[in-house]
């Protein structure tokens, strides 16, 4: 395998790892229709501020949500349709019957 192959290899292995954690995906899932402040995916997933926050900064690191600056206010958004996509790929392959080979 070529070097570069294998760099991205890691890199997507380390993107399912962040997704793998159900808070970061619920927050991701929460942000994928349309931008949403801090405060709003806080209340509606019962979490606390913070704690969104700080998954956000991960996210937000990892490319996997941008952050667009309205005023003083931050609204959080799939960072691509890429993303978008994929989750909703993944969403409906799991909401698939399950097929005995």
């Amino acid at each position: 395998m070529k070097p570069e192959f294998d760099d991205r290899i890691v890199q997507l292995a380390d993107l399912f790892r962040l997704l793998g954690d159900p808070t970061r995906l619920r927050i991701v899932l929460a942000c994928v229709e349309q931008p949403v402040a801090v405060g709003a995916i806080a209340e509606v997933l019962g979490l606390s501020a913070s704690l969104v926050s700080h998954h956000l900064r991960l996210l937000r690191a990892a490319r996997v949500v941008r952050a667009d600056r309205q005023g003083k206010q931050v609204f959080y958004l799939a960072a691509d349709d890429h993303i978008s996509d994929m989750l909703n790929d993944l969403l409906e392959h799991v909401a698939e019957p399950h097929h005995e080979l």
